[in-house]
């Protein structure tokens, strides 16, 4: 055994801890996509389809991306490919139907905005119990908690705001005390 093998096997596990992590970046890139473009049309009032349709494809590849080491031969990767195209241009389909002008008709923007993040979610959630994956199932399921969450701040933006003066407060309180000790 050589001694670039051994200090491999004898390395703490730190590294394993940022494998994670790196195995997680798209996830994590997803997400906070996602939750910029709920953000943004909310400020903006506008639905912004073209993003939308933009994270759908980069979550269509993060799935093809975070899957591809699985399949052991090229037809299962190819099957990987394929039944990931259909799924996404499925979820693509769906989201330019809520975006035809009838339907556009009968919805404010940033109600338009939630129903995509609800169909991204469903489409992340669905490839993830297709290609039995945990984070892509975790994904959706965050996705979809984000639509209520994103109505209760607008809701309750008064006392989100009076509970962040709070907290700001305390920690002013704390922070000065221990630098006057």
């Amino acid at each position: 055994m050589s001694e670039d093998n051994l200090r491999e096997e004898t390395a703490p596990g730190d590294s394993g801890n940022a494998n994670a992590w790196r195995r997680r970046v798209p996830y994590l890139l997803v997400l906070a996509l996602a939750l910029a473009g709920v953000a943004y049309s909310n400020m903006a009032q506008k639905p912004l389809a073209g993003y939308w349709e933009l994270l759908a494809l980069i979550s269509g590849g993060v799935c093809i991306f975070t899957e591809w080491d699985k399949p052991k031969d090229k037809q299962a990767r190819v099957r990987l490919i394929w039944t990931q195209t259909v799924h996404w241009v499925a979820v693509l389909v769906a989201m330019n139907i809520m975006l035809l002008t009838g339907v556009q008709q009968l919805l404010p923007a940033p109600a338009t905005s939630l129903v995509l993040l609800m169909l991204l979610a469903l489409g992340c959630f669905l490839a993830g119990l297709n290609l039995a994956s945990l984070e892509l199932c975790f994904l959706g399921f965050v996705l979809a908690l984000a639509v209520p969450a994103v109505s209760w701040v607008k809701q309750s933006m008064l006392f989100v705001i009076l509970a962040a003066a709070f907290v700001v407060g305390i920690g002013m309180t704390f922070w000065s005390s221990r630098k006057e000790s």
